[in-house]
């Protein structure tokens, strides 16, 4: 079966056919809701948003100008959507001043899991990502699991490349503090 074009979708929509969302829903639902559940924690949360997100693309579908994919655009709606409700919870995070990031070399990656099994190199991975504020988490989620550009990550969070580009290096620094703290113990 043939593929059709997320823009053919849209054309339908706005042209009064409704139904046509359905497939777009279909194409994203999946991926917008796993960007959620990192950002919020809660598969509940998550499934009620992910509702939210697509009633908001679907309402304000007309403003929808084409200067990035479709996906970029709902998954802008998705991380606006999640941030918004995890500031409205109280929830405190580890915070890592200016002299512990600069105590961690400039490639992260390198040192990380040097003695470590794979398996636990996975849970202590997520337990990281656990403790960063849900804006940090999605934005790593958004490069490594989705495979989102720095350009397309800029576009969703609202910032400059450059900012997102620095803002991930910093982030990959704060995992490996965080590792290493829990491979100490």
């Amino acid at each position: 079966m043939e593929r059709l074009s997320d823009n053919y979708y849209i054309e339908k929509v706005l042209a009064g056919e409704t139904d046509s969302f359905a497939p777009l829903l279909e194409r994203y639902g999946k991926q917008v809701f796993a960007l959620i559940v990192k950002i919020v924690g809660g598969r509940e949360d998550a499934e009620e948003l992910a509702q939210d997100v697509f009633v908001k693309a679907f309402s304000s579908l007309s403003s929808f100008r084409g200067d990035s994919s479709f996906s970029t655009w709902i998954y802008r709606i998705a991380y606006n959507v999640a941030i918004s409700t995890t500031r409205k919870r109280v929830r405190e995070f580890i915070p890592l001043d200016e002299a512990m990031l600069s105590n961690v070399p400039d490639d992260p990656d390198e040192t990380i899991f040097e003695d470590t099994d794979a398996d636990m190199r996975i849970v202590y991975l997520n337990r990281a990502l656990e403790q960063l504020p849900p804006e940090e988490r999605a934005m790593i989620t958004l490069f490594y699991k989705d495979n989102k550009s720095m350009e397309d990550i800029a576009f969703i969070a609202g910032l400059t490349e450059t900012n997102i580009k620095t803002k991930i290096f910093r982030i990959r620094k704060k995992l490996l503090i965080l590792i290493r703290s829990m491979e100490r113990v």
